[in-house]
């Protein structure tokens, strides 16, 4: 049911959704970009819906609150508390022990603000825990989302990998592009 109407409505808006998650991956790390709206959660989560793949997401604790903390749950969000110096790593890395199917999306950004660069968390997660990085993705410009066809496995060599990334993203469009960045300064912690 939510799967028809999450449809229906990127249709009326215009949007369509275009490529196929690859099913035969039980586990994996999904990074959206992307990441300058809040619009970008709304289209990405129903466009999840629309392939079929039931995402779990990290969103800031201070989201759940009454009335929508219950919703956010029902949707796939997994409260995370910034403001503690905790190891998301480690702690994302141990979720992917305690299910046999799991996606987790991850928006390396971090935040709807201009950032001059994206965190590696992501990464680090996927090379903990072994496991691949899908890349999903948002285009304003042509009202199009998805993942595209590139699956990577992280290598030993954070900055190759991140090139493969960046050459993907490069072809994008933001809702608000003067937000969203993919410099050199990328790399750094």
């Amino acid at each position: 049911m939510f799967k028809l109407l999450s449809k229906f409505i990127l249709t009326i808006a215009g949007w369509k959704v275009v490529g196929e998650y690859p099913y035969h991956l039980r586990k994996s790390i999904v990074i959206m970009a992307p990441h300058t709206s809040m619009w970008d959660f709304v289209l990405g989560r129903l466009g999840f819906s629309v392939l079929n793949v039931p995402v779990k997401f990290l969103i800031k604790k201070e989201m759940f609150t009454f009335p929508i903390a219950g919703l956010l749950k029902a949707m796939g969000g997994i409260p995370v508390d910034r403001g503690k110096r905790n190891n998301m790593v480690d702690y994302v890395s141990d979720l992917f022990d305690k299910y046999d199917d799991l996606v987790v999306v991850i928006t390396p950004e971090g935040t709807r603000k201009y950032q001059d660069h994206w965190k590696k968390g992501f990464w680090f997660i996927a090379q903990k825990a072994k496991l691949p990085v899908v890349l999903g993705f948002l285009d304003y410009k042509k009202k199009e989302g998805g993942v595209g066809g590139l699956i990577l496995t992280p290598t030993d060599d954070f900055n190759a990998d991140f090139e493969i990334i960046q050459d993907f993203y490069r072809k994008k469009s933001a809702r608000h592009p003067e937000k969203f960045n993919l410099s050199p300064k990328t790399t750094k912690e």
